[in-house]
């Protein structure tokens, strides 16, 4: 898996999309990311990211059924693939061998 790479944004997107299971559409994915991260995201922004995590084959989607309250329109729902959490999984530890591997020395010098 150390030949696939996720981009800041791209690990934070997939991570929330895994956390809203399947309430994951895009208000909720920025609403998510806010709260969560103290993050401000523009709807283009996760739009472009989520139409390739999707090209990528890390999530997939699917319609929801059409609201009123949305005057009509459905709502995209996406979810993470089985592709998509082999490559999370790979980038977490891949970000702890590199927190594993700080010396003590560092760390306790940071938290003293």
């Amino acid at each position: 898996m150390s030949k696939y790479h996720l981009g800041e944004f791209e690990e934070v997107v997939m991570l929330t999309v895994a956390i809203l299971h399947d309430k994951a559409y895009g208000v909720a994915i920025v609403t998510e990311i806010q709260e969560r991260l103290d993050r401000k995201v523009s709807i283009g922004s996760l739009q472009t990211v989520l139409r390739r995590l999707e090209e990528k084959g890390y999530l997939t989607s699917k319609f929801g059924e059409a609201t009123k309250e949305r005057g009509g329109k459905r709502k995209r729902f996406f979810s993470v693939t089985n592709v998509g959490l082999k490559i999370l999984q790979a980038t977490k530890e891949q970000r702890l061998g590199l927190w594993n591997a700080i010396p003590k020395i560092i760390l306790n010098l940071q938290a003293g």
